[in-house]
């Protein structure tokens, strides 16, 4: 009988530790993939970001077009642009170019 219970004792042994080996094993898999996800979460909450400022970057200036849309659409906002660019003037108007002075 005692044989049988030292053998039957060391089979208890190696199976708890078998499972506590399977157990560590799950945890160890189930922690790796769960870490996989949280810096894949983080590496596109930083994508996102990017992108949001970006959107906001695109908005701020359609919004600069749109007021420069308006403006131009309007003869009285766009003539002076035109006299600008084409270097014409009004009635009574006169051009003046000034140079820069060259150094000393």
């Amino acid at each position: 009988m005692k044989r049988r219970g030292r053998s039957g004792a060391v089979l208890r042994t190696f199976g708890r530790l078998g499972v506590v080996c399977a157990a560590l094993a799950f945890v160890t898999i189930v922690g790796t993939q769960y870490a996989r996800i949280i810096g894949r979460n983080v590496a596109l909450s930083g994508e996102l970001g990017a992108a949001q400022d970006d959107i906001r970057a695109l908005q701020a200036k359609e919004a600069l077009q749109q007021r420069e849309i308006r403006r131009l659409s309007d003869p009285r906002g766009a003539i002076p642009e035109i006299h600008d660019k084409l270097h014409l003037v009004a009635d009574g108007e006169a051009i003046i170019y000034l140079k820069k002075p060259h150094g000393p």
